[in-house]
Parts: structure tokens; C-alpha cells; sequence
């Protein structure tokens, strides 16, 4: 939906809003290394402290003697998951799923924290006295191959757990899924009559598709520092003092009974995360640690550690897809088996998919969606769930494939399939959608062959590939915004980015647009008690969140204005200022004027009627003005089409590949992305997500992949030397194109993207046109000599 409830939603001209280059409020302290992070905090006379990690993928600990580590000399407090302050516990981070202990005997996963803490005067220590301990284990047998763990014999890893993982409101139209039994839960989604669509068909084609899980490897390891103080500062009693927590510091004045404004978190960087928002335990302990031992206590988890959690999970899919001769799509018939991971992980990636997602948004309403969600020790998924998220790959590779069959362009099957911008039974074109694909063709020169056929000069294969989607954007989280005026200034006082995005620049700029003011004269008040952050799920995080500083702006606009008239009309009965004060500014020529008769532009203001009269916002009043609002915008399309059955922002992306087919090597020669933001609101963000989401793409579909000794369960490859991720060396060009329909819900129609970006296989559709046949992400060499018969 268009900017049309906001004030100024339509406006014409920019002066701050969509221009380039303009930094970022914290870049300087990034490019500087002045920033500190979690992990950069130190106190003296600082503890450290460290969990006993499990050996086996998924164990219980009988016992544990702490008596020869308690010995060690510099070890101060050890903890174990039977001492009372454990078991009181009570996290409010993320979690999904059947509770669970905070800290508890069971580790179901390799790696995973367990059992005990122990606190010491270093981090050696710490890891002596882990040696020390003589823990008696229960070595369970374990799943980390899904077709291993969905058997019916196999051993069943979480009998506690016989939940059916659930996404958001359950639909009251589908049928009840069946029980789960052993390690497997069911989620069936059916919608038209399947039977009928493949009747309907003159086509059926059968395939498979397969995802590995990737790791989001947190590029500062999660960790933190806490203490207590009596400073009196923030009123009677202890105050708790915590940095490293993750977003804010609610879920820790929670977990500690701690009155909000006695929880102090200044730090403003937590680390870039994609779409993790999970607080870990060394995140959350720390303020327990330091309560019993009376000393400030540090607990930080190891790159290492970090490999604990996923943005993907692997995932099986089984595709039976009906169609006309034209291309038309009848009836899809989806199983997949899905990695449901540890134990709290969330559901997002897997039924997530098949309540919102890519066949939504296809005429064709003969839909299965059946899922077999295994439980597994291999992972665990915090809330990101498939990063693109919801895996678009699904139908996109179907409409290429049933191009191929056709011999058709399948850029012209995908607008044959993709359903009007109001409904599935709109048969009208969806306007982004056209307006991305028609100059997607012209920034790629796209002439498109069938698999195989084109040669380079240099004798490799060429190949390329196209897919579409919309932003799944939820837009329903709120905004409490505030910006003073003081001394001539407005300040906009935030909590700050405090997982290291850009959100706070975007809601600058359309703060300085609709006061008439330039991006540097907003003055941005980073605090740790300030009720507005920029936050939120996909477009939500900046295009909402400015949406609602717009409507803050035009208050504290029309306050200035008033407050102009009414300096003018009290002149000269304020000619003499406070004892010690500066001199009073004489007022601006706007006795007798009213505030509608009144503009602001270029920092001044001025009479619309006589533009020359007029004067810089520190003249015009002495006093200090705030405005609150709070509120959201409308809600997207997306959410009031149920997941994609209403469109109106789309993204098109666009891949060209060469396969050295004696070498096997994959080389990506272009990224296309041609997208309609609706209204690009900081160019300069939006492009470097665009990047960092194509390079996302290349990682997972060229070299990502988390390996698995069966035997053990053991993560084979959970350090960033085994763990390949793209360097400079390896990330090709990505050309941008941006639109501007401003069709989205968000500031001036804006719409969040980078999400919709990421993608599962568009460089793989790309290699099979080239070489003509399938190659299972991450293609490395060796695999695509093993598809072509070479090796």
C-alpha cells in the first residue's frame, strides 16, 4: 500500500530523502575502531567465566565432582545446574518450543553449554579448572542425517518434545496434522484439488531440490560484562551495569528482577547478525556471576562457539509439478523433510514456509504442502529460519525448469504463473513486477538459451538465471518516536543501532526532509534509556520506523511554527534575558502572521507569501519544544493479502555464471539485482545489503555447507579456516538497479528489500544452464565433475 494515511506520503521533492554518500551517525567510530563491542569491554578486577561445553552430540551428565577444580588456585565460584541460583533462573530471550530449564544436565548438541560454569581470575583458569572437573556422561545416540533420524526404529532424541511445530496463527481451515511419532513431526497444508490440477495438466514433471544449513558465524562472538554498583546515580539500591547484551536491556532487567532504569547498557555495538535476535547464556549469566562474587564478571564465547546456531537449515524437497503447454502451472505437490534442529529452535524456516511464502503469490490454488520436520542434534535456529527468507527457490526453479521443457523464456513463464497485485484471481499484470523485469532485461542484455548451448570465447559454458520476489514484510511493529528542539537544534534521542544496522540514518533524513532541514543538522542523542529504536522485522526496521518519524517531524514542525508566531506577537516584553544568559535573538518579521502563513526551508524559516522574509530556527523562538508519536504505518499488502495473495513491491534478480567444465570451476560473472524499494530512502545502506545479501546467495550455493561426522555428530568444520565464506577475492560484480514505485507501505511507499534478495539457487539454476545438468548446493568443483560424469 502507497504512503497514503501519512502526512506528506506523496510529496514530490527531496532534498535529503534518497541522496548518496551521506555517513553514517556512528561510521567514523566504526572506521576508527573506536566502537566497542561486547567483547571489547574490560573492568578491573574482572572475573572471567566459562561453561563446560558437551564432547558428544548428545549426552546427559550424571555427576559431576567440582572438588579438584574448586582446588585450583584462582578459581572463585563453580555453578552447577543443581545449585538453587541456577534452577531460579529464567531467561526472556528468544525461545520456541516446550520451557526448559535455563541451565539444565542435557546437552543436545555438540558443543552445547552444559551442566556447569566456573568463574576464575582468567580465562586459563577457567578452562583448567573445566579439565579439572570429573563429569560422568550418558553418551545417547544421536541424529544428524535426517533420513537416518525420520525412521521409525531410529532412537528417539527428544521424548519430552511430542509438540507439532507451530508458525503464528494456526489456520483454522486446515485439517489436524497427525501425531508425531519418534523423531518426526508432520505439518500438511492442502489447498484446492491437487487431483483435479494434474488432470488439468499436459505436463507433470518430478524433481528434487536439496539446501544445505550455513552458518551465520556472528562476526563478534556474543558475550558480557557485568557488575553492580551503589553509585546512587539511578536512584536508591544496587544498580546493575551489563554490556554485550543483545538489542536491549529489557529480557535482562527481566531475568534479574531489575527495575528498568536501574538496568544500564550504554554500549551501542552488538555486532552485525543476520536476523538473530537469540540471547545467549554468556549474555545472560553474567549479572548472577557478579552478584555472588561482589567483582565485575566477563563471559565471552570463542569464534568457535559461535557455529551454534544456523540462518539455514538443510532441507530435502520432493517436487511433482503439473502444467499446460503454454506454461501454465495446474498443481504442486511439495514434501520436504526439514531439519527441526536442537531443542528452541524456531519454526520459521520450516512451517513457516508453507504458511506464507513463494506459491502464494501464483494463480494456481491446487496446492500439497506436506513436511516431515525431524528433530536433530545438529543445530540450533534462533529466529531466521531460510535467509531468504521463505525459500522463493522453490517456485522459481520450477518455472525455470518448466521453460526448459518448453523452450520458452522463463522470465515470460513466470508472468504467464504470477497471479493480479489484489488477488490470485487478478489476472492484471503487478506493475513492479513489470517495471523490474523489463529493465533487468536491459541491464543484463538478456537473451536467453536453452541449457548448454552457449560457449564462451575462452571455452567455458555459459549459463544464466532470473528469479522474482516480493518482500515479505509484516509491518506491524510500533514506534514510539521523540524529537526535541533546544538552542535552535533538533535532537532525535534513540537507543541507538545496537546490533550494528543502519536504521537510525534513514529516520535522520526524513526527519531533516520534513523539517526542512540538512541530514547534519539533526543531532542524534545516542542513550541507552531512549524509548525510540529503529527496529524491527524487514522493511519494518527502517521504512516503519520512518514512516513514524515523519509523523513526528510535522508535530514538532507545526510546535516551531506556533512557537515563531507567539516570540514575535511577545516582543518586546522578552527584550531582557535571564541574569548570565545570552542576549535574546530579536524575533523573525511574524507579528501578525499565523503559523499556516509559514514554511521551513534550508534551515530558515520563511513567509510563504514573501520568501525573502525570513530567519535561521535559532532566532525564531527561545523555547524548547518536544513531540512525541507513536504508531506504525498501514499495514503492507503482504500482511493483508495473507502472505503474499495481494502484491505490490517486487525484486527481480539476475545471474550470469561460466563453468570451466575440466576444472569444474564455478566462476559468477554478474549480479543483476533490479528492485523497487517504493522509495529508496538511504541509497548508501540499501545497496550494501543488496551486496552483502547476493554475497550471502554465492556463499551458500558455492561453498557453505556444515559437515558432520556420523559417528560422532561432531560439526567437522566449525572454525572460520574449514568454514569457507567468500573473501574479496571471490564476490563478483553486483550491478543495481533501483525503482521507485512507491508502492510500499513504509515512508513515502519505501519498502525494505534485502531480505527478499537472498536466495537458495539462483547461481545452481544458472550452472545447470549452463552445463545442462543438476548440481546440489555448495557446487564445488569436485561435484560439478561428478554431475558432468568426470569424476
Amino acid at each position: 500500500m502507497a504512503d497514503l494515511a501519512g502526512i506528506n506520503g506523496q510529496r514530490e521533492n527531496f532534498r535529503v530523502v534518497g541522496k548518496r554518500n551521506l555517513p553514517g551517525v556512528l561510521s567514523y567510530a566504526l572506521a576508527t575502531g573506536a566502537a566497542k563491542f561486547g567483547i571489547d569491554y574490560a573492568m578491573p578486577d574482572m572475573l572471567h567465566a566459562k561453561f563446560l561445553h558437551s564432547p558428544y552430540a548428545n549426552a546427559r551428565v550424571v555427576s559431576v565432582d567440582t572438588s579438584k577444580a574448586r582446588a585450583i588456585p584462582g578459581v572463585v565460584d563453580i555453578l552447577t545446574w543443581e545449585d538453587e541460583d541456577i534452577k531460579n533462573l529464567v531467561s526472556y530471550g528468544e525461545h520456541w518450543g516446550a520451557p526448559r530449564p535455563w541451565l539444565d544436565n542435557i546437552a543436545d548438541q555438540e558443543g552445547a553449554e552444559v551442566a556447569v560454569v566456573v568463574v576464575a581470575e582468567s580465562e586459563e583458569l577457567c578452562y583448567e579448572a573445566l579439565r579439572q572437573l570429573d563429569v560422568k556422561w550418558e553418551v545417547l545416540p544421536h541424529v544428524v542425517n535426517l533420513h537416518e533420524g525420520r525412521k521409525p526404529e531410529a532412537f528417539v532424541i527428544r521424548p519430552q518434545d511430542r509438540s507439532t511445530p507451530t508458525f503464528g496463527m494456526p489456520d483454522p481451515n486446515a485439517p489436524p496434522n497427525p501425531p508425531k511419532k519418534g523423531n518426526v513431526a508432520y505439518s500438511n497444508i492442502v489447498r484446492g484439488d491437487i487431483e483435479e490440477g494434474f488432470r488439468q495438466a499436459d505436463h507433470i514433471m518430478e524433481y528434487s531440490l536439496y539446501m544445505p544449513a550455513f552458518a551465520s558465524v556472528i562476526p563478534n562472538p556474543p558475550g558480557s560484562l557485568a557488575w553492580w554498583s551503589n553509585d546512587f546515580y539511578h536512584g536508591e539500591g544496587k544498580t546493575l551495569h551489563i554490556e554485550g547484551a543483545v538489542r536491549e536491556r529489557l529480557p535482562i532487567s527481566r531475568m534479574y528482577g531489575m527495575p528498568l532504569d536501574k538496568t544500564v547498557q550504554e554500549g551501542l555495538f552488538m555486532g552485525g547478525r543476520y536476523c538473530d535476535w537469540g540471547l545467549r547464556r554468556a549474555q545472560e549469566i553474567t549479572p548472577l556471576l557478579a552478584k555472588r562474587t561482589g567483582r565485575p564478571v566477563r563471559c565471552v564465547m570463542t569464534r568457535e562457539e559461535t557455529f551454534d546456531s544456523v540462518i539455514m537449515k538443510q532441507r530435502y524437497m520432493y517436487i511433482k509439478v503439473g502444467f499446460t503447454n503454454e506454461g501454465l502451472i495446474t498443481a504442486i505437490d511439495d514434501f520436504s523433510i526439514a531439519d527441526g534442529g536442537i531443542w528452541g529452535s524456531s519454526s520459521f524456516g520450516h512451517v513457516g514456509d508453507q504458511k506464507q511464502g513463494p506459491y502464494n503469490s501464483i494463480k494456481c490454488k491446487n496446492i500439497s504442502q506436506r513436511m516431515e520436520i525431524v528433530d536433530s542434534n545438529r543445530c540450533k535456529m534462533w529466529v531466521s529460519g531460510q535467509h531468504t527468507p521463505f525459500n522463493w527457490d522453490i517456485i522459481t526453479v520450477a518455472i525455470y525448469m518448466i521453460s526448459e521443457k518448453l523452450g520458452k523464456d522463463p522470465i515470460d513463464i513466470a508472468r504467464l504463473n504470477l497471479h493480479g497485485p489484489t488477488s490470485k484471481d487478478d489476472p492484471n499484470p503487478v506493475p513492479s513486477f513489470e517495471a523490474c523485469v523489463e529493465a533487468g532485461k536491459k541491464l543484463m542484455n538478456w537473451n536467453w538459451h536453452p541449457s548448454g548451448t552457449k560457449t564462451l570465447p575462452d571455452g567455458r559454458k555459459h549459463g544464466m538465471s532470473f528469479r522474482y520476489q516480493m518482500c515479505p514484510r509484516h509491518s506491524v511493529s510500533g514506534y514510539t518516536c521523540r524529537l526535541e528542539f533546544r538552542d535552535g537544534v533538533v535532537h532525535l534521542p534513540t537507543q541507538g543501532p545496537v546490533f550494528g544496522a543502519y536504521m537510525v540514518e534513514p529516520n535522520v533524513m526524513v526527519a531533516a526532509e520534513e523539517l526542512g532541514l540538512e541530514y547534519e543538522d539533526i543531532k542524534v542523542d545516542f542513550h541507552y534509556t531512549a524509548k525510540f529504536s529503529p527496529v524491527g522485522g524487514g522493511a519494518d526496521g527502517s521504512t516503519a520506523s520512518s514512516w513514524a518519524m515523519k509523523e513526528c517531524a510535522n508535530i514538532l514542525k507545526k510546535q516551531i511554527l506556533e512557537a515563531a508566531i507567539e516570540y514575535a506577537e511577545s516582543w518586546p516584553l522578552m527584550m531582557v534575558a535571564p541574569l548570565n544568559d545570552p542576549p535574546l535573538p530579536e524575533p523573525g518579521p511574524f507579528k501578525g502572521l499565523k503559523p499556516e502563513d509559514l514554511d521551513i526551508a534550508d534551515g530558515k524559516i520563511f513567509v510563504k507569501a514573501e520568501p525573502e522574509k525570513a530567519v535561521p530556527l535559532s532566532r525564531a523562538t527561545n523555547r524548547e519544544l518536544v513531540a512525541t508519536y507513536s504508531g506504525r504505518p498501514p499495514l503492507s499488502a503482504w500482511l493483508l493479502g495473507g502472505g503474499g495473495n495481494m502484491l505490490d513491491t517486487m525484486n527481480a534478480v539476475f545471474c550470469e555464471v561460466a563453468v570451466d567444465t575440466e576444472t569444474g570451476e564455478v566462476e559468477i560473472l554478474r549480479f543483476g539485482t533490479v528492485v523497487d524499494p517504493g522509495k529508496a530512502l538511504r541509497p548508501t545502506s540499501l545497496e550494501s545489503q543488496l551486496d552483502q545479501v547476493m554475497f550471502f546467495s554465492q556463499g551458500s550455493q558455492l561453498f557453505e555447507d556444515l559437515i558432520f561426522d556420523a559417528r560422532s555428530g561432531a560439526k567437522l568444520n566449525d572454525n572460520m579456516i574449514e568454514y569457507k565464506k567468500p573473501t574479496m577475492k571471490d564476490v563478483p560484480l553486483v550491478e543495481h538497479e533501483l525503482l521507485e514505485t512507491r508502492s510500499g507501505n513504509g515512508a513515502y511507499g519505501a519498502s525494505g528489500i534485502s531480505h527478499s534478495m537472498a536466495n537458495t539457487h539462483l547461481v545452481i539454476t544458472a550452472i545447470h544452464n549452463a552445463i545442462g545438468v543438476w548440481v546440489d548446493p555448495p557446487a564445488t568443483p569436485d561435484k560439478v565433475l561428478k554431475a558432468l560424469g568426470k569424476a
